[in-house]
């Protein structure tokens, strides 16, 4: 197969109008961030009213078979697949254009997706839903009375900008890295894997020898910036305050409530239960995070692709990632025993770090628990992180460098990762009218987590 490459985040009309000028065989899309997603329905929309017949393929980090057969593939007459990873594109790809292969193939995945909508909708329909104050009111029960927040030792924000790199080897999480190469397994344990281990090995030498070089060489520059603030709980919403006065909101970070009806005793949780109510009187914080390992790749991937070296232009960008969330856990320890210092006294090993065993969370906008990726702009204006650090948004909000990592600290010793799930137009028209959003652009964003469907 000759592949096309037309890059990423390139807008619908763009890839529609290549793929007519190439007479492409299949349209293939890759999904790595949830507003992508909206994208691929709209992609499919837009190739059914302009006639087209052409077969797409799915795939990607955000995407699945549910969402695919659900939201995507009725909007279009002609194929839509899911492939759940790259190993298994050049077996579908032969199979949608190969006149033998096809006929069969199509009617497998009809019965296939015809059955997982079937179970979507049954599962819609057995949701028990609490309306948006029963939610409230039973939301996490943290005894606020006798809690005393740990006083950070500054407030406002602080900037490294060029982080070394060698001081996040060791907190790299290895088993994201063999998964990016579709090598199945944890480390350390892959490399005793019968099939998957003598790869395993040669493919993480060649990881070693390249880390190696990205550090001596200087091939990629750490950027980052931390920021921490006086900050209350007002129903579901944190605000952020100028200075310990608290009289002037900074600006205010927005949660989404689980709104599915939990079993006794388990409470509907929202991120903002781990910062203290404004009413309490306790005068609570919050802290925020971007962090980057990508200063300078583009020129690197570049001449590796100039050569036609794809090999080690995939392994430049993995290394990168790796980086940047060990950079990401790196500033976040030095948060918890260092600058917040609410766990001062914090003694773990790099396993119990890899389990988070440690107190607090920073969860990231965009992930389960605050599913919404529009947070992130809130973040960015918060602690002007694109001059600080070189860290862009884009309009779908998709860090650049793609090396990078961002969220927001949560220091209580209650405080855990969860998902939000699916919730009702109450809380999503409750949601738009707290951020000042129209309900389309809300329906937008949150569409993975929407428990109706909009009109």
């Amino acid at each position: 197969f000759e592949v096309i490459d037309i890059g990423v985040m390139v807008p619908t009309a763009t890839i529609l109008e290549e793929a007519k000028k190439h007479n492409v065989d299949i349209v293939g899309l890759s999904g790595l961030i949830t507003p992508s997603l909206e994208e691929m329905t709209y992609i499919a929309k837009e190739m059914q009213r302009l006639g087209m017949s052409t077969p797409v393929m799915i795939g990607g980090a955000t995407t699945s078979k549910a969402h695919t057969a659900v939201k995507i593939d009725q909007h279009y007459d002609h194929p839509i697949v899911w492939v759940k990873d790259a190993s298994r594109a050049v077996g579908v790809a032969q199979s949608l254009i190969s006149p033998e292969l096809r006929g069969t193939f199509m009617a497998d995945l009809k019965v296939d997706y015809d059955g997982v909508r079937e179970r979507h909708a049954s599962r819609q329909k057995e949701t028990k839903w609490l309306n948006l104050a029963q939610a409230r009111a039973n939301k996490m029960q943290i005894d606020w009375a006798s809690y005393q927040p740990t006083v950070p030792g500054f407030t406002g924000i602080k900037v490294f900008d060029d982080y070394p790199l060698q001081d996040m080897v060791k907190h790299i999480d290895w088993t994201p890295f063999f998964h990016s190469w579709e090598l199945k397994g944890s480390y350390p344990k892959i490399f005793d894997d019968a099939e998957k281990g003598e790869e395993a090995k040669k493919l993480f030498a060649d990881a070693q020898g390249m880390l190696n070089q990205i550090i001596d060489e200087k091939w990629l520059t750490a950027k980052g910036i931390i920021g921490l603030y006086p900050a209350n709980a007002v129903g579901d919403d944190i605000e952020i305050y100028t200075d310990e006065s608290r009289s002037e909101v900074l600006t205010t970070f927005h949660n989404l409530r689980q709104q599915q009806q939990k079993a006794k005793g388990k409470p509907n949780r929202c991120l903002t239960d781990f910062v203290a109510p404004k009413a309490s009187g306790v005068k609570d914080y919050i802290g925020a995070f971007a962090v980057t390992t990508g200063i300078g790749i583009d020129e690197r991937v570049a001449a590796f692709e100039k050569n036609y070296d794809d090999y080690n232009a995939i392994m430049l960008k993995a290394l990168a990632d790796r980086l940047a969330e060990a950079f990401a856990e790196v500033m976040h320890l030095r948060v918890r025993k260092e600058f917040w210092a609410y766990a001062a006294d914090e003694s773990l090993s790099q396993a119990q770090m890899a389990k988070e065993e440690y107190k607090g969370i920073r969860p990231a906008a965009g992930y389960p628990a605050c599913p919404d990726h529009t947070e992130k702009d809130l973040i960015w204006e918060l602690m002007d992180v694109k001059a600080n650090t070189g860290i862009i948004l884009t309009e779908a909000k998709a860090m650049v460098p793609t090396a990078a990592v961002s969220g927001i600290y949560y220091g209580h010793p209650e405080a855990s990762y969860f998902a939000v799930g699916k919730i009702n137009r109450e809380q999503v028209e409750a949601y738009g009218q707290r951020k000042g959003m129209s309900m389309a652009d809300v329906e937008y964003w949150l569409a993975p987590n929407l428990g109706y469907d909009p009109d």
